[in-house]
């Protein structure tokens, strides 16, 4: 697909439409991948994560710092990024343009949210378990750090937490998709983690880590597994809000004459 010079004039719409040309071609295979590789993927996205909340509540626990650990938490976004796994609320800018863009069916990405939502909590589920007989030290940060979360209420302000959370890790992919240097998404990378975890914003995969954590802490918490099913619902919510009509939507208005160029040519190489 090249962009229509007629439709992206300037450079800056130029920069705008390669940026759209990336993305749907990363989100082709991403959403026609085999289970097999797509379970492996959520899961090490899962894994992943977890070091950065690993990291996290380790500088938290020493230092008592909020935004010093929310910047520790950077750790497990650059993994994400270097090693190619795959974090629930990052499959909305990419995906969404890629289904918009005729390469793949909402049944697709359904398929896609699903799976690596299920098994990023899997994978960190299991890492926390681990990091919590390593360091149990630890446990009773962990507990306070899940009970921020969980015990938080359902009020529009929580709610309005868990719309940013979404709209942050979306813009870090927005900011991935718009360089092709290292450095730049990088520094995309750890500038997400620092307003994602330093100020407290709420996100359904990387909170959840946080809870896990407390509820391995040997029952010193004051919520359960239910308790934080009700509070997932809540987030998962808030995030996709956040993530596809605050962050995606704006992308696509801006997006929408290259990727509906690439629709008919997509459908032609497909029959």
């Amino acid at each position: 697909m090249e962009p229509d010079d007629q439709i992206m004039e300037g450079p800056g719409e130029r920069r705008v439409a390669e940026a759209a040309e990336r993305i749907v071609a990363e989100g082709r295979p991403r959403l026609h991948r085999t289970w097999a590789s797509l379970v492996a993927t959520a899961l090490l996205g899962g894994i992943d994560v977890s070091v950065g909340v690993m990291t996290l509540l380790f500088v938290k626990h020493e230092t008592g710092s909020d935004l010093l650990a929310g910047l520790a938490f950077s750790v497990g976004l650059i993994a994400l990024l270097l090693g190619h796994s795959e974090l629930f609320t990052e499959g909305f800018l990419v995906p969404v343009s890629t289904v918009i863009a005729g390469a793949a069916t909402w049944l697709d990405l359904l398929r896609l949210w699903v799976t690596v939502l299920v098994m990023n909590l899997v994978g960190g589920w299991a890492f926390m378990w681990i990091v919590m007989r390593a360091f149990p030290e630890l446990h009773a940060t962990a507990a306070e750090s899940g009970a921020r979360f969980v015990d938080g209420g359902y009020t529009l302000g929580t709610f309005c937490l868990t719309v940013l959370g979404g709209g942050v890790i979306t813009l870090m992919t927005r900011m991935h998709h718009g360089t092709e240097s290292m450095t730049g998404k990088i520094v995309a990378s750890v500038s997400a983690a620092f307003v994602l975890a330093g100020l407290g914003l709420w996100h359904s995969v990387l909170d959840s880590m946080i809870a896990f954590a407390g509820l391995h802490a040997a029952g010193d918490t004051s919520y359960g597994y239910a308790d934080w099913l009700v509070w997932l619902a809540w987030a998962v919510l808030g995030n996709v809000v956040g993530g596809v009509l605050l962050t995606t939507a704006l992308r696509l208005v801006r997006s929408a004459p290259v990727l509906r160029e690439d629709a008919p040519a997509t459908g032609a190489a497909d029959t």
